[in-house]
């Protein structure tokens, strides 16, 4: 019989984000980006996959098993990790994913994040967004500023989660973590509620709807600092993404609430690292007047154009000059540089840039 306490303590030191289980098939692991099968175990059967659910899944969701087709959780092996996990099927087939949820909240040194990420950490009032991909790492990134406010403010943090993942403790903030389906039935009464009690900053796991942003613009206009995460790539695609939620006779309203209370976003990917682990890539901008003006007035190719020209400063950083600074300090490889862009062309005439009085041949025998 597979022990999945057993497998997951085994699994422990290899530094693996993300363990996929699925009935019929090898258990796997995501360790720097790439998906290891074990191939000296047995594929997982029908009473594998039981006794898996009866030893993760809370008695009280025991239940829901039988009408669920997705089904959201948090998991604990005590000394090990916490896990967040998706119950799902595939063609019918149950398949459970468990993201690794650290104990240590890491800090920005550890995660590599630029000095500028702490300015994010000074607002007292507006709307941040943390944006990416799954698994870019958008909750670490938040629990890393939650942290650094944690030791360095006296303030009411609340979350509202689902579930809950990183776990903090006090320490010159209050930090009240409340669960969906736990403590509260949805983002939009969450923040209601939380208006009622006391906070200065208010964490959104996620932007999923129209309601959601209404609810949390609004409580950025009533003196709170929001931060939540929204699945877009970039500072553009986020500002389209929260207006589209809205009818046409409401766009141009949302976009003037959004530019007076937006005071930035990080937009960010991970890149697997030459020496091996992943390497966080960050488009960040700080909201400006100039920007501020361009989002009320729907002028998006003029912020474009403002990343063209940051040269990689502290308050405006392209995704493609960091992934340049990445590969220019030797972390990351050409391939995966390229790979990791959304403009390849752009990111070689910034590699071309280094180099000077050398044929194109010889250059590319460089890079």
């Amino acid at each position: 019989m597979f022990n999945i306490n057993e497998f997951l303590r085994k699994v422990s030191q290899l530094n693996a984000s993300d363990v996929h289980l699925t009935m019929g098939k090898l258990p796997a692991l995501r360790i720097a980006g790439r998906i290891i099968k074990f191939s000296d175990l047995q594929p997982l059967n029908n009473e594998d996959f039981g006794e898996i659910l009866r030893t993760i899944l809370h008695q009280s969701l025991h239940s829901k098993l039988q009408y669920a087709t997705d089904l959201d959780f948090t998991y604990e092996l005590q000394g090990v990790s916490r896990y967040r996990v998706n119950y799902c099927k595939e063609l019918g087939v149950p398949k459970i994913t468990m993201r690794l949820i650290p104990y240590e909240i890491p800090t920005f040194k550890q995660l590599m994040l630029p000095p500028s990420i702490e300015n994010f950490t000074k607002f007292n009032n507006g709307i941040m967004f943390v944006t990416g991909a799954t698994g870019s790492g958008k909750s670490t990134t938040i629990a890393s500023l939650i942290e650094a406010i944690n030791k360095t403010q006296n303030k009411h943090i609340i979350t509202i989660e689902d579930p809950v993942e990183f776990l903090y403790s006090d320490k010159n903030c209050i930090i009240t973590q409340r669960g969906l389906g736990l403590d509260v039935e949805n983002f939009p009464d969450g923040i209601k509620y939380a208006l009622r009690q006391d906070p200065d900053i208010i964490v959104i796991g996620e932007i999923r709807d129209k309601e959601t942003v209404e609810a949390a613009i609004q409580a950025a206009e009533t003196g709170h600092f929001v931060l939540s995460t929204v699945h877009t790539n970039s500072a553009i695609q986020t500002i389209a993404r929260i207006v589209s939620l809205f009818d046409s006779e409401q766009k141009d309203f949302i976009r003037k609430r959004l530019a007076a209370t937006l005071r930035g976003t990080i937009a960010q990917k991970l890149i697997r690292k030459i020496e091996g682990g992943l390497a966080p890539a960050l488009e960040v901008m700080i909201t400006s007047p100039a920007i501020a003006d361009y989002i009320a007035k729907d002028k998006m190719n003029d912020i474009d154009q403002l990343f063209a020209k940051s040269n990689n400063n502290a308050n405006l950083c392209s995704m493609n000059n960091s992934i340049y600074t990445l590969y220019k300090t030797g972390y990351i490889s050409k391939e995966s540089a390229i790979a990791a862009s959304d403009n390849p062309t752009e990111l070689m005439q910034l590699i071309r840039g280094v180099y000077h009085g050398i044929s194109e041949q010889d250059l590319d025998n460089l890079i």
